[in-house]
C-alpha cells in the first residue's frame, strides 16, 4: 500500500489519532471513521499493513509471499462483516504431517482432511487405536473451550471467575488455565511424536518448556486453539496483504487520513486532550486529539509518553521464506508431498526433541536439532504465484523455527543465523528423498529464493521488541491487575493500546483494534 495523503502542516484537531497502521490500527480506524469520527493514522513505514503484508521478496520473481505473518485463525467474521471487507480465506485440506522413523523405516503422521485416513495414519505410526482416541478426546475438550471463549474476545473483558463459569468445564479449565500444559499432554498421550505435535501450539513465538510454571506456554496454546471457535488456521487468499489492503481501503473510504512516512515521536496528554508529534523527512508536525490509540508495542507507548519501560520482551522464532521449482519428494512413500506440505509440516518436533532444543537454547547455545514447521500456501492459494510460475509447478514454502530466542543472535548475528538455518534445513533434508536445495528456485540475479528473518531482524524492520511477534508475553483473556473494561486501557484515560500488546492481542485478529474503537465510542468524551 503506497503513501496516502498527509495531514496539513500546523497543529490540526482530530477526534482520534492512531499511531501505527498495522492491521489492528487499521481496524480501529475503519470502525471509528465509519462511526463519524475524524481519524488520523500515522505510520512510520512507507506502507500500511505492519507485519501483515504481502511482498515480492525475490528480485524479478512474481511470487507474492506473506512475508511475516502468514495464517489467519483469530480474526472474527464479525470484523470482516462489520467493515464490509473484500477479503477471503481458505481452509487447508490437511491439518499437519509429521515425518518419523519407526523400526528403521520412514513413516509419519498425517492429520486432517479425512477421518478414516487420519485414524489409519495414527494406527500406522503407533500400532494401535489408543493415540487416535486420545487425540479425539483432547481436541473435543479444546473445541468446547474454543466455542465458549472465542466469542468473548470482542466483548467487554470478563473477570477470571466469569470466564471460568463461561467455560463450565472444570477438567478443561484446570488443564488449560491452571496446570502447565505439559501435564495434560502427558496425561492424554503416550507417543512421543504425538505429544510433540500437540505441544507445538504452545511454543509458537514463545520460548518456554512444557512445564514452565509461568504458564506462558498455556496462554500461547489457548490462543492457538480457540480461533473462530474451532481452532482452524486458514490461508488468506491473495496473501496477508490482501487483508490489510482491504482494511486500509475501508478506513480511507470512511474518511480516515492514512499518513505513511510519518513517525510518531511524542504524545502529550492531560487525560482529556492529547497532542501527537510526528517526524517526516521534511521535518516535524503535530495533531491534537481527544483520544490517541497506539498500535505499536507497550514499550513504544512508554517511550512516546515518557513512562517507565515495561519488562523486556523477547522473540524466539526463525522465519524463512522460500520459492521452490517443485515440492521435494519424501522418504515416506505413503504420503504425497502435496498432502504433506498442504498443512503444517513438523520437523524435529517430537516431545523430547522440543525439550532438548529448549534446554540448549536456555543455556545459551543454538539447538543442535532446531524444531521447525513448514507451510506451502500456494497449494491452498495458487493466486499468490504469477501465471508462469504456477504453470511451471513452482510453490512457496514458509518455515517457522522454534526455540531460537533473540539472545542467541546478540553477539554474532549473521554467523548464528546462518548456522541455525543450515542446521534447520539439515533436519528437513533428513526427511526428504532429495535435498531441498535442489528444489529452490533462483531469482533474476541467480541467487536462491530464500530469505531468513531472526528476532533481531524483526526488531529492526518492524520495531517488534526483542523480535517478539506478540509485542510482549500473551495475557489471559480475562481481567488482571490494571486492566480495564476492554483490556486496551492505559494509565492515561484518553490513550488506549490497540496493538498486539493489549489484553487479547497477538496474532492477526483485529480484536485489539475493534476493542479500542469500542472503548472510544463508549467514552463520555467521545
Amino acid at each position: 500500500m503506497t503513501t496516502h495523503r498527509a495531514p496539513r502542516r500546523g497543529t490540526r484537531r482530530y477526534d482520534v489519532v492512531i499511531v501505527g497502521a498495522g492491521h489492528n490500527g487499521l481496524v480501529a480506524a475503519a470502525y471509528l471513521a465509519r462511526a463519524g469520527r475524524s481519524v488520523l493514522v500515522l505510520e512510520r513505514l512507507d506502507r500500511t499493513g505492519g507485519a501483515a503484508v504481502s511482498t515480492r521478496p525475490f528480485a524479478g520473481v512474481d511470487a507474492r509471499l506473506s512475508r511475516y505473518s502468514y495464517l489467519v485463525s483469530l480474526l472474527p467474521t464479525k470484523i470482516v462483516r462489520d467493515l464490509g471487507l473484500d477479503f477471503r480465506r481458505r481452509p487447508r485440506t490437511v491439518s499437519s504431517y509429521t515425518p518419523a522413523e519407526r523400526a528403521g523405516r520412514p513413516t509419519g503422521l498425517l492429520v486432517g482432511g479425512d477421518e478414516r485416513r487420519t485414524r489409519a495414519s495414527f494406527a500406522r505410526l503407533t500400532g494401535g487405536e489408543r493415540e487416535y482416541a486420545a487425540w479425539q478426546r483432547f481436541y473435543a475438550m479444546t473445541g468446547r473451550v474454543a466455542r465458549r471463549v472465542f466469542p468473548t474476545l470482542t466483548e467487554p473483558l470478563p473477570t477470571r471467575a466469569e470466564l471460568r463459569r463461561r467455560v463450565d468445564d472444570e477438567p478443561a479449565w484446570r488443564a488449560l488455565f491452571e496446570e502447565p500444559i505439559g501435564v495434560a499432554v502427558e496425561e492424554y498421550f503416550a507417543d512421543d511424536l504425538v505429544r510433540g505435535v500437540v505441544l507445538t501450539d504452545a511454543l509458537i513465538g514463545t520460548f518456554a518448556d512444557a512445564h514452565d510454571p509461568s504458564l506462558k506456554q498455556n496462554r500461547c496454546f489457548l490462543y492457538h486453539v480457540i480461533g473462530g471457535g474451532t481452532g482452524a488456521w486458514d490461508v488468506p487468499v491473495g496473501g496477508m496483504g490482501a487483508l490489510t489492503d482491504a482494511l486500509a481501503a475501508a478506513a480511507r473510504t470512511a474518511g480516515a487520513v492514512l499518513a505513511t512516512g510519518h513517525e510518531a515521536v511524542r504524545i502529550d496528554t492531560d487525560g482529556r486532550t492529547a497532542e501527537v508529534t510526528w517526524r517526516t523527512e521534511d521535518g516535524e508536525g503535530s495533531a491534537a486529539a481527544r483520544h490517541v490509540l497506539v498500535g505499536a508495542s507497550p514499550r513504544a507507548l512508554a517511550e512516546l509518553t515518557g513512562a517507565p519501560p515495561p519488562p523486556p520482551a523477547e522473540g524466539a522464532q526463525l522465519k524463512v521464506n522460500m520459492l521452490l521449482t517443485r515440492l521435494p519428494a519424501l522418504r515416506d512413500p505413503a504420503v504425497d508431498p502435496r498432502q504433506a506440505f498442504a498443512g503444517t509440516f513438523h520437523v524435529a518436533e517430537g516431545y523430547r526433541q522440543l525439550a532438548a532444543a529448549h534446554a540448549q537454547a536456555a543455556a545459551g547455545a543454538a539447538p543442535a536439532a532446531p524444531p521447525a514447521e513448514l507451510y506451502c500456501h500456494s497449494l491452498t492459494d495458487p493466486t499468490i504465484l504469477g501465471p508462469d510460475l504456477a504453470a511451471r509447478g513452482h510453490h512457496t514454502l514458509t518455515l517457522f523455527g522454534l526455540h531460537t530466542p533473540a539472545r542467541l543472535f546478540a553477539q554474532d548475528h549473521d554467523t548464528v543465523r546462518d548456522q541455525l538455518l543450515e542446521a534447520t534445513l539439515a533436519q528437513l533434508d533428513a526427511q526428504l528423498a532429495e535435498p531441498l536445495a535442489d528444489c529452490l528456485a533462483t531469482d533474476a540475479d541467480g541467487r536462491p529464493c530464500l530469505e531468513a528473518k531472526t528476532p533481531l531482524d524483526l526488531e529492526r524492520d518492524l520495531r517488534l521488541p526483542g523480535g517478539n511477534i506478540f509485542h510482549r508475553e500473551l495475557a489471559w483473556p480475562h481481567t488482571q491487575d490494571g486492566t480495564g473494561r476492554w483490556g486496551v486501557e492505559t494509565p492515561h484515560p484518553n490513550i488506549l493500546l490497540c496493538g498486539a500488546g493489549a489484553v487479547r492481542g497477538g496474532g492477526v485478529s483485529g480484536v485489539p483494534g475493534h476493542n479500542a474503537a469500542r472503548a472510544v465510542l463508549e467514552s463520555p468524551a467521545a
